[in-house]
């Protein structure tokens, strides 16, 4: 199953793009040699705002990668959003891949927190709890918590985020942008299974980070 419900290029990245086109029009007209350097920063911004359509696992209980990016932690920790014992799993995102949000699971949004922070390197342990970020607490179907952070790193000053609390989200639905790397923190139950390590590169919605026990 694919889910693309918006364009190739995010609407997030278009007034970005305008901009960027424009100048590069502009600097050509001025002086085609000068211009080069103003296309190339045109074609960084028309990469970074790419919104590719994506397979979407059907597994039963598949937890889905949010984001694009490379696993920097697999760990054991505290949910300090759903107020529980959880394994985290942090997915760094750098300014070269695919920015766009998307929910790991099926679910209900019991909960959206931002938190207003600082703007430290994402790839560090303590950007968990000092950064801007925005967390989403949702309940599956069988009464499973999984909680998602968007978090702002050292570029990013954007967090996006689409949805509040009591809407419904289907795994892969896009909900959210970071602007400019950054990275998202997904918090598990204890038992779920985790099919992901350290260093792995993972894509969103189609990489599997684990699966969910199974109730009944």
């Amino acid at each position: 199953m694919k889910n693309y419900p918006h364009p190739i290029i995010a609407r997030e990245g278009w007034p970005f793009l305008a901009i960027a086109l424009i100048l590069a029009i502009s600097a050509t007209i001025w002086c085609a040699a000068w211009s080069i350097p103003v296309w190339i920063i045109a074609l960084f911004v028309l990469q970074f705002f790419r919104d590719p359509p994506r397979e979407i696992s059907q597994a039963v209980g598949a937890v889905l990668s949010p984001a694009d990016g490379r696993v920097i932690k697999v760990e054991r920790a505290q949910d300090p959003y759903g107020q529980r014992e959880a394994i985290l799993i942090s997915v760094f995102m750098n300014v070269f891949n695919v920015h766009s949000n998307r929910s790991p699971v099926d679910g209900k949004i019991e909960q959206v927190q931002y938190f207003p922070g600082k703007f430290v390197n994402a790839d560090l342990d303590k950007a968990s709890l000092e950064n801007e970020r925005n967390a989403i607490v949702l309940r599956t179907a069988d009464a499973q918590t999984v909680t998602f952070v968007q978090v702002a790193g050292l570029i990013a000053r954007r967090i996006l985020c689409y949805v509040k609390a009591g809407d419904v989200l289907t795994r892969g639905q896009r909900y959210g942008f970071i602007r400019f790397g950054s990275r998202v923190d997904v918090y598990l139950p204890v038992d779920a299974d985790v099919k992901v390590s350290i260093g792995d590169k993972v894509s969103a919605t189609t990489t599997i980070l684990a699966m969910l026990p199974q109730n009944g």
